[in-house]
């Protein structure tokens, strides 16, 4: 990978011949003039004096957000070597990140057998995905407010305590709320990673810098898979969460500490100042409360949430859709999400979305194209390995490497797709290559997802759809972040965050309808009579599915259902991808290397 890197370095109090004005007995009468006793008044002066000695471009935006001049202060600050080192340490905050993913989906369908709740799986990811959507743009808020090290350590710690609650919970209910603290957590981190790693990059080199970061998944597509076979078989699925627990703060401490340790030094140098509120404990809980738009939080993420979950209850509910629990949650969801709308628009002295944001074509387009794809992988993505168990009869590692296939693919795929990106400076031509070839990888699926077909053919289509899904992703961060300036690229990639994690869930929502509306009634289609009283177990959990002996009646009956299933769930992700084909035409199509945001020493 060629590296590039800016040269510009701080010089706040270094005077040369060239750019200085005042002279010696000058200098001293402004020295003698500062106060003393407020740091406050004397770094403003020191940053004022600066900013007349220096070109513009070696100082923060002076009118950006405190949290974005805060960035562009570090970047001025650091070197080229603690740049490299960020860059290390991301690499292996990722690695570990990819790895722990890696064996928790595997994990997670026999986490919900223990529970007899197999058939839950989706409820989990829609709590977590609801939860994760509304909380992305008050981070983007945290980031450009308090700084890009306080919004990280925020979420470093959901996510700690998220795998703690997982190893030591005891119970459906538990998991699922550990599994609202690691998704946020970790959703959050990621998130904060990509706004450091925008601030240490130029725009033409993004993409290359994004793909870099996300090589370690190559290696633990294979490994997480392993572990998690050695994990559950060996050891205990907890300590697959337990570990990480461990594992995961120490690595992502060094980032905290670099970001906090040059913001220090640009302080010490003048180029940004520690500024004093006035204000009370109960005024800064008050003002944050307003600033971070709490209230928008928390109807939006409830709302969605018990909106959503009816889709994936109303098959075991007592009176299915007529349930009065049933149609309860779906009223009071929509009544929540319509009260969130007129929350937002009336009262909301700082609204959650930036209506600057939703009036720009390519963002909108952008975020549509990658909500699309999020809902037509989650149709069928959450069953993926439990089908590749039961119907292929293949063991947890080897589904773990066939599910993971995207980002092996991904991992090596994007590095190219970067460099292409940073030589020709255009990515919107790649969209036309992608798009349909998903969209022809999904639908050869449909015929290959059923019993007594060659795993070599899902392992075919999984490659294909990886290779557009990959792309996907990467054009929609680049296009958000090409579409404004530095000082809106943390709400940007937010709201981008936001539509695509409301698509996952939309998907998940899509997936667990067809699921529970098909595979229970196909079982009792298949299942010879001597099984139907066990049809309850068999449903619910994935080890007595995988109990019954290959070739026998009743596993051929169950592999039956899950195909009669799978092909439906393909067929509405596959529908749904043709809408892909009028977002892309939203898209602008930028020259990345006319697009300047960045400050200092960047990649």
């Amino acid at each position: 990978m060629t590296m590039s890197f800016s040269k510009l370095r701080p010089s706040v109090f270094r005077e040369s011949a060239a750019n200085t004005t005042l002279d010696d007995n000058a200098v001293k009468g402004k020295q003698e003039k500062l106060d003393k006793e407020s740091v406050v008044s004397s770094v403003r002066t020191n940053y004022a004096e600066s900013s007349s000695q220096h070109p513009q471009e070696e100082i923060p935006t002076e009118d950006a957000q405190r949290g974005v001049k805060k960035a562009e202060a570090v970047t001025l600050t650091w070197s080229k070597t603690t740049l490299i080192a960020v860059f290390v340490n991301v690499w292996f905050l990722y690695f570990v990140n990819a790895l722990q993913s890696a064996i928790s989906s595997s994990l997670i369908p026999f986490v919900t057998s223990e529970f007899s709740s197999h058939s839950l799986i989706n409820v989990i990811y829609i709590v977590g995905s609801a939860m994760s959507a509304a909380t992305y743009i008050p981070l983007a808020k945290v980031l450009d407010v308090w700084g890009r090290a306080e919004g990280y350590l925020i979420m470093c710690i959901f996510a700690t305590l998220g795998l703690i609650l997982m190893a030591t919970c005891n119970s459906l209910a538990t998991f699922c709320a550990a599994h609202v603290f690691y998704s946020v957590g970790f959703g959050g981190m990621v998130f904060a990673i990509g706004i450091i790693v925008s601030d240490a990059s130029h725009m033409k080199n993004r993409a290359l810098a994004f793909a870099f970061i996300n090589t370690p998944y190559i290696i633990t597509a294979f490994a997480g898979a392993k572990a998690a076979e050695g994990f559950y078989q060996d050891v205990s699925w907890r300590w697959g969460y337990g570990t990480f627990a461990i594992i995961f703060p120490v690595v992502a401490a060094p980032i905290f500490f670099v970001l906090k340790y040059n913001l220090h030094k640009a302080e010490k140098e003048g180029l940004v100042g520690r500024e004093e509120s006035g204000r009370t404990i109960f005024q800064n809980i008050w003002h944050y409360f307003i600033e971070f738009d709490i209230g928008g939080v928390i109807l939006f993420s409830v709302g969605l949430t018990v909106f959503l979950l009816p889709f994936n209850l109303a098959s075991s509910a007592p009176n299915g859709w007529a349930s009065d629990y049933i149609i309860a949650m779906i009223v009071v969801g929509f009544v929540l999400l319509v009260a969130f709308s007129l929350y937002e628009k009336f009262l909301a002295r700082t609204p959650m979305l930036d209506i600057s944001i939703l009036t720009d074509r390519t963002i909108v387009g952008a975020c549509l194209l990658n909500a699309t794809y999020m809902i037509s992988y989650y149709c069928w993505g959450n069953y993926f390995t439990s089908f590749l168990q039961v119907v292929n009869n293949i063991t947890i590692a080897e589904a773990g490497y066939i599910s993971h296939t995207f980002e092996v693919v991904s991992g090596l795929l994007l590095l190219g797709v970067g460099y292409l990106m940073r030589k020709t400076g255009y990515f919107k031509w790649l969209l036309y290559i992608a798009i349909p070839l998903y969209i022809l990888a999904q639908g050869l699926m449909i015929y290959f997802r059923r019993p007594n077909q060659s795993v070599g053919f899902l392992v075919m289509c999984q490659v294909f759809i990886s290779i557009g899904g990959s792309v996907f992703i990467m054009l929609g961060q680049v296009a958000v972040l090409a579409a404004v300036d530095h000082q809106h690229v943390a709400v940007a990639l937010a709201f981008l965050y936001v539509v695509g994690t409301i698509g996952s869930a939309l998907g998940a929502t899509i997936c667990g309808a067809i699921w529970s509306n098909t595979f229970r009634p196909a079982l009792m289609n298949f299942l010879p009579e001597s099984e139907l009283p066990n049809i309850v177990y068999i449903y619910s959990d994935l080890t007595t599915q995988l109990s019954y002996e290959v070739g026998s009646a009743t596993r051929i009956a169950i592999q039956e259902a899950y195909g009669y299933a799978q092909t439906r769930m393909l067929a509405a992700g596959t529908a749904i991808m043709v809408l892909c084909f009028i977002w892309t035409l939203l898209i602008r199509n930028i020259n990345l290397t006319k697009v300047e945001q960045v400050k200092g020493v960047v990649f």
